[in-house]
Protein backbone atom coordinates (compact mmCIF):
# COMPACT_ATOMS: atom_id res chain seq x y z
CA UNK A 1 0.00 0.00 0.00
CA UNK A 2 1.21 3.55 -1.01
CA UNK A 3 0.89 6.65 0.37
CA UNK A 4 -1.49 7.00 -2.08
CA UNK A 5 -3.31 4.62 -1.88
CA UNK A 6 -3.28 5.12 1.96
CA UNK A 7 -4.62 9.16 1.20
CA UNK A 8 -7.50 7.60 -1.20
CA UNK A 9 -8.36 4.93 1.00
CA UNK A 10 -8.76 7.84 4.04
CA UNK A 11 -10.56 10.09 1.83
CA UNK A 12 -13.18 7.29 1.08
CA UNK A 13 -13.09 6.55 4.66
CA UNK A 14 -13.61 9.75 6.68
CA UNK A 15 -16.74 10.72 8.05
CA UNK A 16 -16.58 14.12 9.48
CA UNK A 17 -19.24 13.49 11.90
CA UNK A 18 -17.18 11.61 14.41
CA UNK A 19 -14.53 14.45 14.23
CA UNK A 20 -17.16 17.31 14.89
CA UNK A 21 -18.89 15.09 17.69
CA UNK A 22 -15.39 14.70 19.19
CA UNK A 23 -14.77 18.43 19.13
CA UNK A 24 -17.23 19.41 20.66
CA UNK A 25 -17.73 16.37 23.53
CA UNK A 26 -13.60 16.87 24.66
CA UNK A 27 -14.30 20.81 24.45
CA UNK A 28 -17.55 20.95 26.50
CA UNK A 29 -16.39 18.30 29.01
CA UNK A 30 -12.89 20.27 29.75
CA UNK A 31 -14.75 23.07 29.80
CA UNK A 32 -16.59 21.54 32.58
CA UNK A 33 -13.36 20.09 34.50
CA UNK A 34 -12.09 23.76 33.69
CA UNK A 35 -14.72 25.39 36.01
CA UNK A 36 -15.05 22.73 38.44
CA UNK A 37 -11.36 22.33 39.18
CA UNK A 38 -10.86 26.38 39.51
CA UNK A 39 -11.32 26.27 42.58
CA UNK A 40 -7.43 24.71 43.04
CA UNK A 41 -3.73 25.97 42.19
CA UNK A 42 -3.80 25.88 37.63
CA UNK A 43 -1.39 22.72 37.44
CA UNK A 44 -4.55 20.71 38.90
CA UNK A 45 -6.60 22.66 36.37
CA UNK A 46 -4.09 21.78 33.76
CA UNK A 47 -4.09 18.11 34.87
CA UNK A 48 -7.72 17.16 35.26
CA UNK A 49 -8.45 18.94 32.05
CA UNK A 50 -5.55 17.23 30.40
CA UNK A 51 -6.38 13.58 32.06
CA UNK A 52 -10.51 14.15 31.52
CA UNK A 53 -9.83 14.49 28.27
CA UNK A 54 -8.01 11.83 27.54
CA UNK A 55 -9.80 9.46 29.12
CA UNK A 56 -13.11 10.78 27.15
CA UNK A 57 -11.47 10.81 24.38
CA UNK A 58 -10.43 6.71 24.79
CA UNK A 59 -14.08 5.97 26.12
CA UNK A 60 -14.87 7.72 23.04
CA UNK A 61 -12.92 5.09 21.06
CA UNK A 62 -14.11 2.00 22.99
CA UNK A 63 -17.79 3.34 22.80
CA UNK A 64 -17.53 3.61 18.96
CA UNK A 65 -15.58 0.75 18.56
CA UNK A 66 -18.08 -1.61 20.31
CA UNK A 67 -20.97 0.08 19.58
CA UNK A 68 -20.38 0.18 16.12
CA UNK A 69 -19.20 -2.89 15.63
CA UNK A 70 -22.17 -4.69 17.27
CA UNK A 71 -24.31 -2.79 14.76
CA UNK A 72 -21.96 -4.49 12.07
CA UNK A 73 -22.49 -7.72 13.05
CA UNK A 74 -25.99 -7.35 13.12
CA UNK A 75 -26.50 -6.31 10.25
CA UNK A 76 -23.51 -9.30 8.92
CA UNK A 77 -26.20 -11.69 10.42
CA UNK A 78 -29.43 -10.05 8.97
CA UNK A 79 -28.15 -10.49 5.71
CA UNK A 80 -26.57 -14.17 6.39
CA UNK A 81 -30.45 -15.09 7.31
CA UNK A 82 -32.22 -13.26 4.05
CA UNK A 83 -29.54 -15.12 2.12
CA UNK A 84 -30.29 -18.41 3.99
CA UNK A 85 -26.01 -18.88 4.60
CA UNK A 86 -24.49 -20.00 7.71
CA UNK A 87 -23.38 -17.91 10.53
CA UNK A 88 -19.97 -16.35 9.76
CA UNK A 89 -20.32 -17.04 5.96
CA UNK A 90 -20.11 -13.04 5.02
CA UNK A 91 -17.17 -12.58 7.64
CA UNK A 92 -15.06 -12.72 4.49
CA UNK A 93 -16.72 -10.96 2.18
CA UNK A 94 -15.21 -7.20 1.51
CA UNK A 95 -18.47 -5.22 2.39
CA UNK A 96 -17.74 -6.73 6.02
CA UNK A 97 -14.15 -5.76 6.25
CA UNK A 98 -14.60 -2.63 4.52
CA UNK A 99 -17.53 -2.14 7.22
CA UNK A 100 -15.47 -3.13 10.41
CA UNK A 101 -12.37 -0.97 8.80
CA UNK A 102 -14.92 2.13 8.90
CA UNK A 103 -15.69 1.57 12.04
CA UNK A 104 -11.92 1.33 13.47
CA UNK A 105 -11.13 4.48 11.34
CA UNK A 106 -14.01 6.75 12.84
CA UNK A 107 -14.03 5.41 16.57
CA UNK A 108 -10.07 6.41 16.68
CA UNK A 109 -11.05 10.21 14.86
CA UNK A 110 -13.45 10.64 17.44
CA UNK A 111 -11.66 9.77 20.58
CA UNK A 112 -8.70 11.97 18.75
CA UNK A 113 -10.64 14.93 17.86
CA UNK A 114 -11.88 14.32 21.54
CA UNK A 115 -8.77 14.59 23.04
CA UNK A 116 -7.99 17.51 20.72
CA UNK A 117 -11.28 19.47 21.71
CA UNK A 118 -10.45 18.59 25.29
CA UNK A 119 -7.11 20.36 25.07
CA UNK A 120 -8.09 23.65 23.12
CA UNK A 121 -9.57 24.85 26.17
CA UNK A 122 -6.59 24.20 28.60
CA UNK A 123 -4.17 26.24 26.26
CA UNK A 124 -4.94 29.52 28.36
CA UNK A 125 -3.60 28.14 31.69
CA UNK A 126 -0.16 27.68 30.36
CA UNK A 127 0.37 31.48 29.50
CA UNK A 128 -2.47 33.54 31.85
CA UNK A 129 -3.54 33.78 35.23
CA UNK A 130 -6.26 31.58 36.50
CA UNK A 131 -8.63 34.15 36.80
CA UNK A 132 -7.91 35.41 32.79
CA UNK A 133 -7.45 32.08 31.68
CA UNK A 134 -10.67 30.51 32.74
CA UNK A 135 -12.52 33.29 31.08
CA UNK A 136 -10.33 32.71 28.00
CA UNK A 137 -11.30 29.22 28.25
CA UNK A 138 -14.89 29.68 28.01
CA UNK A 139 -14.67 32.37 25.11
CA UNK A 140 -12.82 30.15 23.47
CA UNK A 141 -14.97 26.64 23.94
CA UNK A 142 -17.58 29.15 22.62
CA UNK A 143 -15.95 30.46 19.61
CA UNK A 144 -15.43 26.89 18.45
CA UNK A 145 -18.60 25.72 19.01
CA UNK A 146 -19.85 28.85 16.78
CA UNK A 147 -17.73 27.91 14.03
CA UNK A 148 -18.54 24.12 14.07
CA UNK A 149 -22.13 25.81 14.39
CA UNK A 150 -21.31 27.57 11.04
CA UNK A 151 -20.02 24.77 9.25
CA UNK A 152 -22.80 22.33 10.52
CA UNK A 153 -25.63 24.73 9.36
CA UNK A 154 -23.35 25.00 5.92
CA UNK A 155 -23.42 21.39 5.26
CA UNK A 156 -27.26 21.41 6.80
CA UNK A 157 -28.16 24.14 4.24
CA UNK A 158 -29.29 26.03 7.32
CA UNK A 159 -29.07 29.56 8.46
CA UNK A 160 -25.59 29.29 9.43
CA UNK A 161 -25.34 32.05 11.77
CA UNK A 162 -28.77 30.38 13.75
CA UNK A 163 -26.52 27.59 13.76
CA UNK A 164 -23.61 28.68 15.13
CA UNK A 165 -25.26 31.02 17.72
CA UNK A 166 -27.50 28.02 18.93
CA UNK A 167 -24.16 25.90 19.26
CA UNK A 168 -22.53 29.12 20.96
CA UNK A 169 -25.23 28.98 23.22
CA UNK A 170 -25.13 25.66 24.10
CA UNK A 171 -21.65 26.28 25.25
CA UNK A 172 -22.66 28.82 27.74
CA UNK A 173 -25.22 26.53 29.42
CA UNK A 174 -22.42 24.05 29.99
CA UNK A 175 -20.43 26.72 31.22
CA UNK A 176 -23.48 28.25 33.55
CA UNK A 177 -24.11 24.98 34.84
CA UNK A 178 -20.63 23.92 35.86
CA UNK A 179 -20.17 27.35 37.32
CA UNK A 180 -23.09 26.83 39.33
CA UNK A 181 -22.38 23.38 40.24
CA UNK A 182 -18.77 24.34 41.30
CA UNK A 183 -20.30 27.41 43.79
CA UNK A 184 -22.49 25.05 45.30
CA UNK A 185 -20.24 22.18 46.30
Amino acid sequence: MNLEDIRRYLIENFDIRYIIRGVIDGSLSSLGVIIGASGGDPSLIITAGVGGGVANGISNILGALTAERAIVENVRMSQERALLKEEGYLKSSLAYREALNRTTISGIWDGLSTILGSIIPITPFFFFPKEVAITLAVLITTLILFVLGVFIGKISRENILLSGFKMAVAGLLVAIISFAIEHML
